[in-house]
């Protein structure tokens, strides 16, 4: 007897490939180039080994995955389940989901694939993976789950501080000039994640500051985005950080501390993330309770 629905994401989502298997879902490893080489995150590409080509300033850029990688996936898959949730990373940071929704029209898997356009990277990605999995064990068809993300795709933010402005500047999203004067004036700016665009959020000159600014995005939010002002414990609140694991634990305590009652998971940024903001960035995620319905 075939199993109902398989549920698959990409490593933008940060489920490593051991994870994965404990939580009984798939991910598709997104590929980088690192000085001109292919390489896969989780396979041949660590986040320690990332980190190091970043510090040596060897050139890396972000791809997505091939269309035959994923059409090898989901014929596997096909073969057991009877249908697939694929969760790609936002439409609006990458054209994966354009690419897949192109691919699941094909009549082999039209009526079986759901690619689901969920607008989120990263850890509030992570949350969508879970959620569609929950739902996909309560015995629910892949059209429902792809309703039910789709519906609360925006139920969910990113709040980023960066320790440098360089890459900022690499990738186009502010002018050398800017980038020159921002650093000679020490300014720390804080980015936001939602609705699949990274965009400025505010600045200020020191982390601490940086911190204070993010904590109270998150209380906003909570109660004028998610009505969850005398409930605050109901929403899923984590931390994120890029290669400074010592710092991250840090940030992870002041987290509970500001919102105690929440169990903070704190995880590595996605690297197709880490790319545009470099090492020594620290994040705090907020996202509503997927109700199902």
């Amino acid at each position: 007897m075939m199993k109902t629905t398989a549920v698959v994401t990409d490593s933008n989502s940060g489920i490593t490939q051991a994870e994965s298997r404990v939580l009984g879902v798939h991910v598709i490893p997104m590929p980088f180039y690192v000085g001109g080489e292919l390489f896969y995150e989780d396979i041949s590409l660590t986040q320690e080994g990332f980190y190091r080509k970043l510090e040596e300033d060897v050139e890396i850029s972000t791809s997505m995955p091939s269309p035959g990688d994923v059409l090898d996936l989901w014929d596997t898959l096909l073969e057991e389940y009877e249908e697939i949730v694929y969760i790609p990373m936002s439409s609006g940071l990458s054209s994966s989901y354009m690419t897949a929704m192109s691919l699941a029209e094909e009549d082999d898997y039209e009526g079986r694939v759901f690619v689901i356009d969920n607008q989120r990277i990263s850890v509030t990605q992570r949350q969508s993976v879970l959620d569609a999995q929950r739902m996909a064990q309560a015995g629910y068809p892949g059209a429902r789950i792809r309703e039910q993300l789709e519906k609360t795709a925006l139920d969910a933010s990113i709040y980023i501080t960066v320790d440098t402005l360089k890459y900022l500047k690499k990738g186009g999203r502010i002018t050398p000039s800017a980038a020159a004067l921002g650093t000679l004036l020490r300014i720390k700016p804080v980015l936001q994640i939602q609705g699949g665009k990274l965009d400025a959020f505010s600045k200020c000159r020191t982390l601490k500051q940086a911190k204070t600014i993010m904590l109270d995005a998150i209380g906003r939010d909570l109660t004028e985005r998610f009505g969850l002002g005398d409930t605050p414990e109901k929403a899923i609140i984590a931390g994120a950080y890029t290669c400074d694991e010592q710092e991250a634990m840090q940030w992870k305590e002041e987290i509970g501390t500001r919102y105690p009652g929440h169990e903070i998971i704190m995880q590595p940024l996605s690297l197709s993330v880490a790319c545009h903001i470099g090492a020594g960035a620290l994040a705090v995620t907020v996202s509503r309770p997927l109700e199902i319905e």
